[in-house]
């Protein structure tokens, strides 16, 4: 009897600990999203199978639109949804120094000393001197020094999406696209040609694509990290893929052979010469952050880890909604025509000034944006601007990205592909704060301007080559439930007939 009394008295101790707990957001008077339970909070939302971490999100956003904000539990630790675009710039770009960090996993594991040292992990001034030196690659000048790299890349996948069709007229698009990407990804910032698209067995293409296979037990060990960030630190458990050492070996051989051998132009030698500039400074003119083989390692590697699939999921996606859309295909097939009329062919100038083209890439990103939620940490305490609220340090903020790119409060008709949107004399009508595909303020995805070159010249030479429409069987588009950046289930089926020249 006694000791069932005893259980009794711990399990209401332990329920009354955890309305305690839970009660941090009403007791501010800030609105709390629905669906916590005792101890877990909203985290089991979170890992749900049968359905969308952003539509979890989504629903969050829409209960509470009378509201700037909302509470949520991952677990007993508070976050704020934060939706309102005022509020967001404020945080990202006006108030940047209390929300530098992402939500970060200091690994203490050996293994993972590369991944620690890659510009989306770091933060405060180590993030601070990484970009820094980082800024330099992706200028236009730059930009427009590596197209011819990726333009190369362009017309290997031209050749063979013809091979393709010799079998059949039915294209695995994000195949064929992250087939693409990785040659251009391998050339331009490792300096090496995998020749994926003649088939080759390619040790380079075979390990970077199981970087994202995601078997079981990775992916619990990912919502374990995300879920028990402490506890995953102390158990010095492995974040980075068994796969990483593979291509840390790469970058260092390759590294030694650009000592002896020509330029190429790409991003490893733009590293290279950034540390040679900063070798021969002189004591009164020191770097503010000496830019380390480590450093760079970790920045070529992060080119797969953060451009392979999230640019080979877009074009797979815009391939989707242009096969979908054959009206806007046409209109985009017309505006190229006439750019290559003027330019001679497809040159970085005329993708630059194709304003449909940016308008069919931009609006995919709208619709599907590669990284639906995204995380800020609180670095040091800040009272939420127009109210009395505190965020603390350590507490983060949720940023709803499909929910804003998809309320209708901002975008007329969201369901709609519409890239006029994204007209020059459109984009005054787009409120700033509520498009954020590649991040917003100073730690937007410093490669955005490489990724849209390398996305506009692939899907620019595709349409002009052929006409696309929607497979047997495949109209509509269903995605991935696994972590992270939003993908397709499987693939992106779409038919593909060669347009007849003019």
């Amino acid at each position: 009897m006694i000791t069932w009394a005893l259980l009794a008295v711990l399990v209401v101790t332990a329920l009354l600990y955890s309305r305690w707990r839970h009660s941090y957001w009403s007791s501010r008077g800030v609105p709390t999203a629905p669906g916590s339970i005792p101890f877990f909070g909203h985290t089991f939302k979170f890992l749900s199978r049968s359905k969308y971490r952003w539509l979890v999100v989504d629903e969050m956003y829409y209960n509470h639109r009378g509201s700037l904000f909302c509470g949520l539990y991952e677990l007993f630790r508070p976050s704020l949804l934060l939706g309102d675009p005022d509020l967001l710039k404020a945080v990202l770009i006006k108030d940047f120094d209390h929300f530098a960090n992402r939500r970060s996993f200091k690994s203490t594991n050996p293994k993972d000393k590369i991944v620690n040292e890659m510009i989306t992990s770091a933060t405060g001034e180590h993030w601070k001197g990484i970009r820094s030196v980082l800024s330099t690659s992706f200028t236009s000048g730059r930009m427009k020094g590596m197209f011819p790299l990726i333009e190369a890349k362009a017309q290997g996948l031209i050749d063979y999406l013809y091979r393709q069709l010799k079998k059949d007229p039915v294209v695995r698009m994000k195949h064929s696209f992250g087939m693409y990407t990785l040659e251009v990804i391998s050339s331009c910032a490792f300096g090496l040609e995998t020749n994926s698209f003649e088939g080759d067995d390619s040790i380079f293409a075979q390990k970077a694509l199981e970087l994202f296979i995601i078997k079981p037990l990775r992916h619990m060990q990912i919502m374990f990290l995300i879920t028990f960030p402490k506890l995953a630190t102390l158990l010095n458990i492995q974040l980075s893929h068994e796969n990483m050492e593979f291509f840390t070996d790469v970058v260092i051989e390759t590294m030694k052979q650009r000592k002896a051998g020509a330029k190429r132009g790409d991003f490893l030698d733009i590293m290279l010469e950034a540390r040679e500039d900063q070798d021969q400074s002189t004591d009164k003119k020191k770097p503010k952050y000496p830019l380390s083989d480590d450093t760079i390692i970790a920045s070529s590697v992060l080119f797969i880890i953060a451009g392979y699939d999230t640019t080979a999921n877009t074009l797979g996606i815009a391939s989707f909604l242009l096969a979908k859309h054959t009206k806007e295909q046409e209109l985009l097939r017309e505006e190229l025509r006439k750019l290559i009329a003027e330019h001679g062919s497809l040159t970085y100038q005329a993708i630059i000034e194709a304003k449909y083209l940016e308008g069919c890439v931009s609006e995919t990103l709208r619709m599907y944006p590669p990284v639906p939620i995204n995380v800020r940490s609180c670095t040091m305490d800040y009272n939420l601007p127009g109210t009395d609220l505190v965020i603390h340090k350590g507490q983060s903020i949720l940023i709803p990205v499909w929910s804003l790119h998809h309320d209708q409060k901002y975008w007329p008709d969201p369901e709609k592909f519409d890239p006029t949107r994204f007209f020059p004399e459109n984009k005054d009508r787009i409120v700033s704060g509520t498009y954020l595909p590649f991040g917003l303020g100073p730690r937007n995805c410093i490669a955005m301007r490489f990724a849209q070159m390398e996305a506009k010249l692939a899907l620019a030479r595709t349409v002009l080559e052929f006409e696309l429409r929607c497979a047997p069987g495949h109209e509509e588009l269903e995605m991935s439930f696994t972590p992270g950046i939003m993908r397709p289930k499987e693939d992106v089926f779409v038919t593909l007939t060669p347009v007849a020249k003019e």
